[in-house]
């Protein structure tokens, strides 16, 4: 991946669910969350005070819909029907991957195990189909840096 600036083309960062690249993607967001626990108590003189808590992670996506690629041909990665199909109707998890799967130096992917938590199609009219796909993480998320 080319950051000669040290920017980052987000087009470079994808989704693959077990290893195959979600079809016509135009966004992909990563969050990785922290949680907090209480530890205050009558002795906190009135502030909150935390300690470490649970982390988690989740990933969403949008897509254009389609069936077909532009030439009438079969789509080789995930259209939301195969994610339909393998993760929502038979409750599968599967491994998720976020980012750069090149191994060019500096490039950088997030890989875990997640769930297919919703999926939404869009129609509007004289317009672009499109979806979106939500994911859930299961366990712990790996980053792994080329170098």
């Amino acid at each position: 991946m080319a950051a000669t600036d040290g920017q980052i083309n987000g087009t470079e960062l994808r989704v693959y669910l077990a290893g195959t690249l979600v079809a016509y993607s135009t966004s992909a967001t990563l969050n990785v969350n922290h949680s907090t626990r209480s530890t205050s108590s009558k002795d906190s003189g009135g502030w909150e005070e935390n300690m470490e808590g649970m982390r988690n992670w989740d990933v969403s996506c949008d897509a254009l819909y389609a069936w077909l690629t532009p030439a009438g041909g079969a789509i080789g990665n995930e259209t939301l029907s195969d994610i339909f199909t393998a993760y929502i109707a038979t409750r599968a998890s599967f491994e998720l991957t976020f980012g750069v799967t090149t191994s060019d130096t500096a490039d950088t992917k997030y890989v875990g195990t997640a769930w297919l938590t919703s999926a939404s199609l869009s129609s509007p009219m004289e317009d672009t189909s499109t979806f979106s796909v939500s994911f859930q993480g299961n366990g712990v998320l790996v980053q792994t840096v080329a170098s």
